[in-house]
């Protein structure tokens, strides 16, 4: 089948990559040249796992291309899938600027009959009003489909290739029938596809991520009451996952969510809620747990010291909001690394794959190392924010020589407690009790030395 695909950020490159993979010709269209440009060189503009060898093999292939002129991508197939940013607006409202940006150029350019698929996360509501649109440019026939997508970051194409299930919103046989061949090969173990209306496809996508973060956020609750009542959030987390009406997923307790779909998503169902008059009480404690939960290992971090992080110097393993991917919207590591640096504290970090983003955001202000255990020499701690494999069996002695003092804050709970009383460490984790070893200097000690050492 022949495709086009608007928008080459995360949610279309992969969209349109593994669509060609399965052996559809796709055109993927994306207004930035230089991204264009890199992508038609076979170099991804993105970090996720397996995506790069699948863009080479299918531009070698020629299923697979990239352009600026929206124009040529509408011409060139049946399906249009629209996959550009919804970003959070005022009052957390989805901004939908650029995806009818987009609408109005298919309008413009359509010159026979097209499926538009809208990929974007969009408000409930939003299909009937691009039919709306539609209308008002073009003379030519159309059908259109909410098919929202479901990929997690770090594992996208696994996500894409064997997906849990596909919803297809849409109101007409003919669209059905075409998007369901279009998914076959993606669903051959039987996974089901989901045929409803649209607007209940739309709600399905918010509803979805709001839970996984509402999974979240309570692990998140359960673990600071654990930590003040001296229990442990991790023993808990197992027993409770036991239950068959729980399970194990999304119960991991943290420094809160990041990602460019939890934040815009959970604050967008909230404004619907507000538009429609339905308050919606839940998402607001989600979205405030999550937020507060950000300052909680900050908070360790200072109380450790005494409230002094003036000339500290921190180590901070892992940027990206979560592994397996470079992306730093919406990071908890952005949000502690300013209080620190807020503090007066000196910060270095590491990152497998995001520091070219970091450094977007952070350049100047902070220490980057390319290697992990460089970050310690000298640190008065080890702040560990994401869970990269990396980080999870490392050497702890070469660590304990290169630290001022052995401290480690785990905000991911990657590491054993008796491991670390094992080998001396002083280790505060999230929802657990500390492990007492290493003690911070004192405001004298640290002026002892820096006068010893000049």
């Amino acid at each position: 089948m022949r495709i086009c695909v608007v928008g080459a950020g995360y949610v279309g490159l992969v969209t349109g990559t593994c669509l060609a993979e399965s052996g559809n010709d796709v055109v993927v269209v994306d207004i930035d040249s230089e991204k264009v440009a890199q992508l038609s060189a076979g170099e991804p503009t993105i970090y996720e796992p397996g995506l790069e060898e699948l863009i080479k093999r299918n531009l070698t292939q020629k299923r697979l291309s990239f352009t600026t002129d929206l124009s040529a991508g509408v011409a060139h197939g049946l399906f249009i899938f629209i996959a550009v940013g919804t970003p959070s607006g005022e009052n957390g409202c989805a901004d939908l600027s650029a995806f009818f940006s987009v609408v109005e150029g298919i309008g413009r350019a359509m010159d026979g009959f097209r499926i538009i698929v809208d990929k974007s996360t969009v408000p409930v509501g939003t299909c009937d009003e691009v039919k709306r649109r539609l209308a008002e440019l073009t003379e030519h026939p159309f059908d259109v489909v909410s098919n929202p997508e479901f990929l997690k970051e770090g594992t996208a194409v696994e996500d894409f290739m064997h997906p849990d299930r596909i919803i297809i919103g849409c109101d007409y046989e003919r669209a059905t029938a075409v998007m369901k061949e279009l998914y076959a090969p993606f669903v051959r173990t039987e996974n089901p596809i989901f045929v409803m209306d649209p607007r209940s496809a739309e709600m399905t996508k918010y509803a979805a991520n709001a839970m996984l973060a509402a999974r979240i956020s309570f692990m998140n609750e359960i673990a600071n009451l654990c930590e003040k009542m001296n229990a442990d959030v991790d023993e808990v987390r197992r027993a409770i996952g036991a239950d068959r009406r729980i399970g194990q997923a999304f119960l991991f307790p943290g420094v809160g969510y990041g990602g460019s779909c939890f934040p815009k998503d959970v604050a967008a169902l909230e404004a619907m809620g507000v538009e429609n008059d339905v308050p919606m009480e839940m998402t607001i404690a989600i979205r405030r747990v999550n937020q507060r939960q950000r300052d909680i290992l900050f908070n360790k971090v200072a109380e450790h010291f005494g409230g002094e992080l003036t000339g500290r110097t921190l180590a901070v393993w892992g940027l990206a909001f979560k592994p397996r991917t470079d992306d730093m919207r919406e990071a908890p590591a952005v949000t502690i690394i300013e209080r620190l640096l807020d503090a007066g504290a000196h910060v270095r970090a590491h990152d497998p794959e995001a520091v070219d983003r970091a450094r977007e955001i952070l350049d100047g202000r902070i220490d980057f190392r390319d290697i992990n255990y460089d970050c310690l020499d000298g640190a008065d701690a080890l702040i560990l924010v994401t869970e990269w494999d990396e980080f999870r069996h490392p050497d702890f002695e070469k660590m304990k020589s290169l630290m001022k003092t052995p401290v480690i804050f785990d905000g991911r709970n990657i590491y054993d407690r008796a491991r670390m009383r094992q080998t001396g460490f002083t280790y505060y984790a999230m929802g657990r009790p500390a492990v007492t070893g290493g003690k911070p200097e004192t405001r004298n000690q640290r002026s002892e030395t820096r006068t010893a050492s000049g």
